[in-house]
């Protein structure tokens, strides 16, 4: 259900904004997508664990409020996160 240190290294790789950032949102919000994706595929096979879903809806939340930041700071980076990440809004 975690992603691996790997993975999150190449994340923040990829969604850095210079050399050293880990903590920017588009980073914050491309790790919380990758804990979503795996805990969706989670439930596909483990229905009735309520209390994992109660952690996915906390991410899903803190992810959302990331982006409406983002949006209201800086329109341009919002649309090219949700645009990379394929995110619906």
């Amino acid at each position: 259900m975690s992603i691996t240190a790997q993975r999150k290294t190449e994340l923040i790789g990829t969604h850095a904004r210079s050399t050293g950032d880990t903590g920017s949102a588009e980073v914050q919000v491309a790790i919380l997508s990758e804990r979503i994706a795996n805990l969706t595929e989670h439930f596909k096979t483990h229905k009735k664990d309520n209390h994992s879903r109660r952690g996915l809806l906390k991410l899903v939340s803190q992810r959302r409020s990331l982006l409406d930041h983002l949006k209201l700071s800086d329109d341009g980076r919002y649309q090219s996160l949700i645009g990379t990440l394929g995110l619906r809004r």
